[in-house]
């Protein structure tokens, strides 16, 4: 067992211990390494100006290779950093030359206040490590994540347009990684145990130390934890983390299932399901920036049991069911089950979320997904809404709807469904499902909507799916 984090910045190493390991990593950046190039703000993961870039190892990398994700800093914590190499805006130029990013970005004026200006620099590295033909387009989605306050965002787009692919080295040329790799892999079938934080080498393990940690909070992509760590100054008695785990990493088509470990990232999941349910990838795409989606993991959104958990309506109507391992073994829970009340769970003290096993959209079925929010990207949603709906010869054969931001938890609408079935495909249908629906859901009002707004919504939404598909 070991009783130390081992990571490297910018190719250099470094072995944390003790309270030291608890740390969010762009405090120990700017306060015990002095690099302040890394600026903190939000501290909530929202503006991106802490953004660094973190390398780990990844079966689709060439031997010797990292792959490098930028993430938020602010909400990332140095005991989920063991055994990965972060890449700082210092750590970009080389011999005291600069990069071709940064040059970009002061050639084209693309830093005003500069404050930003290294989170979009880190941000901007990323999309170039990806060697993908970079657009307009590519380079707006890669920095959704940051924001700029003096509105610059013309020049810094016009920045990342004039560099030259070609005149880019890697950060696997940059910071050559055998000997990161011959260390990792020596280290990495070892449990590390530092206080309350636990990061076990096994499933057995895992699921012992929960076991034994009724109140344990797992923490993969922190994305949620590390704001309420910041702002809310919360401290779980104990802190586990999958990271170790063989298999838990793993998303694979199984027929016509998708099968989802229990730590793929956001990201990874919404890259397998762009071709196979091409309307949950639109979703995905709002659901966050590059930095939130490369740390959040699928798992994370389900267990989080918000009612407006923006994967919840989708995985209800696909009827999405759980692999959950505990001491005692594993076991199958429908998704629509596994939640009993708000944030209540049908999850053992000592159970971990393995998988999420999902049926694809049948031949023939109608698929639309439904995000309503005050701004289009990165916001919390205020009503989301799933209708899968097979129909022939104008008439509807059946219909599943799941509503979120309705209740204490996503709510199926049985009623809505039966009442459908059968009925022929027409406008005045679905205005009445829409009456109906209103009567199967306990809206409240808050900041983002009222309890008036949501239910207009659950009507609403019904004809707008009529309309799309009579269209």
């Amino acid at each position: 067992m070991r009783d130390f984090l081992l990571l490297y910045i910018n190719g250099v190493r470094h072995r944390v211990a003790g309270r030291a390991a608890f740390q969010t990593l762009s405090r120990f950046l700017r306060e015990e390494l002095r690099a302040t190039g890394t600026k903190v703000v939000c501290e909530e993961g929202d503006c991106g100006a802490c953004t660094v870039l973190v390398g780990r190892t990844h079966p689709a990398e060439s031997a010797g290779a990292l792959r490098y994700l930028p993430i938020n800093s602010c909400i990332q914590y140095l005991f989920q950093l063991d055994l990965a190499h972060v890449v700082t805006v210092e750590g970009l130029a080389r011999n005291g030359e600069l990069s071709p990013v940064q040059d970009a970005m002061v050639r084209c004026h693309g830093a005003q206040c500069g404050y930003c200006t290294p989170g979009f620099v880190t941000a901007m590295t990323a999309l170039y490590e990806t060697r993908q033909p970079i657009d307009d387009a590519a380079v707006r989605c890669a920095l959704t994540g940051n924001l700029c306050r003096c509105t610059g965002y013309d020049s810094i787009i016009k920045a990342a347009l004039e560099v030259d692919a070609r005149t880019i080295p890697t950060l696997n040329d940059r910071y050559p990684a055998a000997e990161m790799l011959q260390e990792f892999e020596q280290h990495a079938r070892e449990t590390v145990k530092i206080d309350e934080f636990c990061k076990p080498a096994s499933l057995e393990e895992a699921v012992r130390f929960k076991g034994e940690n009724p109140k344990c909070v797992i923490v993969q992509g922190a994305t949620d934890v590390g704001v309420w760590r910041n702002k809310r100054g919360f401290a779980a008695p104990a802190l586990l983390s999958l990271a170790a785990i063989d298999g838990l990493a793993e998303i694979a088509l199984d027929g016509e299932a998708l099968r989802v470990g229990g730590r793929v990232s956001l990201t990874q999941f919404e890259e397998a399901v762009r071709t196979l349910v091409p309307q949950l990838a639109a979703i995905m795409d709002r659901f966050g920036s590059p930095q939130i989606k490369n740390a959040g993991t699928l798992a994370g959104n389900i267990a989080n049991a918000s009612p407006i958990a923006d994967t919840l309506p989708f995985l209800y109507v696909a009827g999405a069911t759980l692999t959950l391992a505990g001491t005692n073994g594993t076991r199958e829970v429908a998704i629509r089950d596994f939640y009993r009340g708000y944030k209540t769970l049908d999850l053992a003290a000592d159970e971990i979320i393995t998988r999420i096993n999902i049926p694809l959209p049948r031949d023939g079925e109608r698929l639309r997904l439904y995000k309503i929010s005050k701004r289009s990207h990165l916001d919390i949603s205020t009503f989301t809404a799933a209708i899968a709906m097979t129909r022939t010869d104008g008439r509807v054969d059946s219909a599943r709807i799941a509503y979120g931001g309705v209740g204490p938890m996503v709510l199926r609408l049985p009623k809505t469904e039966q009442y459908l079935g059968g009925k022929p495909f027409v406008r005045e249908t679905f205005v009445r499902a829409g009456e109906i629906a209103k009567d199967e859901i306990t809206p409240i009002g808050d900041v983002r909507g009222s309890r008036e707004f949501r239910l207009q919504l659950a009507e609403n939404i019904l004809q707008r799916f009529f309309a799309e598909e009579s269209a």
